[in-house]
């Protein structure tokens, strides 16, 4: 059985349990990862998988310092479709579309906008995604921050209001099991030649950089494009 298959079915499992069989219920905390990798027969590492894509369809959340709780808003929310896969790409497939229409302007408008204090915010969020990459930790926050430092300095307010969209495809790009290691390699490459391009101000090369960054993570990612 394929690692992403067999995270899929374990993240379906936990859905059931907590939806369909109320073994746990809307704010309360799942068992500790250990405990719950043992009930469910998958290794830990398949368990984070799953437990990332819950968290990123919003049946779950994490909260820093207490553990995973069940969303309170869980019942409200249909049936995400974890026996489909086509519909999860689907998902991202758009996400990604979405990205690589607004990040490339969003970099060009934050080079030319960006004050000397939202540049360093830049660089050292940038550089925060790196060094978790090379540590091999979760670079989901710090990912969210770069995006987030390049969009608010571009000091458009309805860029801004796009955050939101943009978090959920940062977590479902850094949540792809079986193409995390490509996405961490090409994300180290690409953002150096990004954060190069807004060392030097220079707004075409950081928005053809960040094209290059969305056209990689597509193409890593297996999300064919529609005509």
């Amino acid at each position: 059985m394929e690692k992403q298959s067999l995270s899929q079915q374990t993240a379906g499992r936990l859905y059931t349990m907590i939806v369909a069989e109320k073994r746990v219920k809307p704010g309360e905390k799942l068992p500790n990862e250990l405990e719950l990798s043992r009930q469910l027969g998958v290794s830990r590492t398949t368990l984070r998988e799953a437990l990332r894509d819950l968290t990123t369809q919003g049946v779950l959340e994490i909260r820093r310092g207490k553990g995973t709780f069940v969303d309170r808003r869980v019942e409200e929310i249909g049936d995400f479709g974890f026996g489909s896969l086509n519909r999860v790409r689907g998902q991202l497939r758009d996400l990604f579309e979405l990205r690589s229409i607004f990040e490339p302007q969003a970099a060009r408008l934050a080079c030319l906008r960006a004050t000397a204090e939202e540049l360093s915010e830049i660089l050292e969020q940038g550089a925060a995604v790196e060094a978790c990459i090379r540590a091999g930790e979760d670079r989901t926050e710090a990912d969210r921050a770069f995006h987030a430092a390049i969009v608010r300095a571009t000091h458009n307010e309805f860029m801004v209001r796009l955050l939101p969209i943009i978090n959920q495809a940062v977590a479902s790009a850094v949540a792809a099991g079986d193409h995390a290691g490509q996405l961490a390699e090409d994300t180290l490459r690409d953002h150096a030649l990004l954060l190069e391009f807004f060392r030097k101000r220079d707004e075409r090369g950081a928005e053809h950089a960040m094209a290059i960054h969305m056209h990689h993570s597509i193409d890593v990612m297996g999300l064919e494009k529609r005509v």
